[in-house]
């Protein structure tokens, strides 16, 4: 592990949907994409405020001697249970969420490395169908020249569990060891990706350079992060 450099996040994905140029082609995404959380946020959300209000307008009559009184009481009732309405439909409709499905995102990838030993890889998810979540780490298998295949590592940073909405994205990073030693080292062509929880495959196209042919002197390792939603 390199737990003695700083760890670039996947957050360096933002905004690199312009610069990304390599898109596997997928499907509709009408497999495996939950129904939106919005409509249901909005619907739990409305009928509880309008029960409060209801609730509410019992103030003022309630009381003859403290009309100003009784109108206080019910402004705060019905902003109080309207918003809790809301949030609690949100929350329903993110639980229902279910697995972002491969045919259901864009994947591309960018090369976002910087140092001059470690490189960076960024693979991104854009979700194209309905709210869905991502939760773990992606498979991820690097494809040579020569038709070899080198399986990735996972890096130790903790996994969550993320809802990326239509249009959205998620992504994790590849870090490796930069080739500095003057020869050609090993080439990867492409990158055999696999969306966390998900068996389907999308192959994309490597954007970087080529890998030491041994080991790294200074113990950089090819790694990945987990997914996470960008933004």
């Amino acid at each position: 592990m390199l737990g003695k450099r700083a760890r670039k996040t996947v957050v360096v994905a933002i905004g690199l949907a312009a610069a990304f140029s390599l898109t596997a082609c997928n499907g509709d995404g009408d497999d495996g994409a939950a129904p939106a959380a919005s409509s249901e946020g909005q619907s739990a959300g409305s009928s509880n405020a309008t029960g409060s209000s209801g609730s509410g307008s019992k103030g003022p009559t309630g009381s003859s001697g403290s009309g100003s009184s009784g109108s206080g009481s019910s402004g705060s009732g019905s902003s109080g249970s309207g918003s809790s309405g809301s949030s609690a439909g949100q929350g329903a409709g993110d639980a229902k969420a279910g697995t972002c499905r491969t045919d259901a995102l864009q994947v591309e990838a960018a090369d976002n490395t910087t140092g001059k030993k470690e490189g960076v890889v960024t693979v991104s998810f854009k979700n194209t169908g309905g709210d869905c979540v991502v939760n773990g780490f992606a498979g991820a298998d690097l494809k040579t020249a020569d038709g070899s295949s080198i399986s990735l590592d996972r890096n130790g940073e903790a996994t969550s569990r993320d809802v990326i909405k239509t249009g959205e994205l998620a992504a994790f990073n590849i870090y490796f060891p930069v080739n500095d030693s003057g020869g050609s080292g090993v080439r990867p062509t492409k990158i055999v990706v696999t969306p966390p929880n998900e068996t389907k495959s999308v192959t994309v196209s490597w954007p970087a350079g080529s890998l030491p042919a041994s080991d790294s002197p200074d113990g950089t390792k090819l790694e990945i992060s987990p997914v996470h939603k960008v933004g």
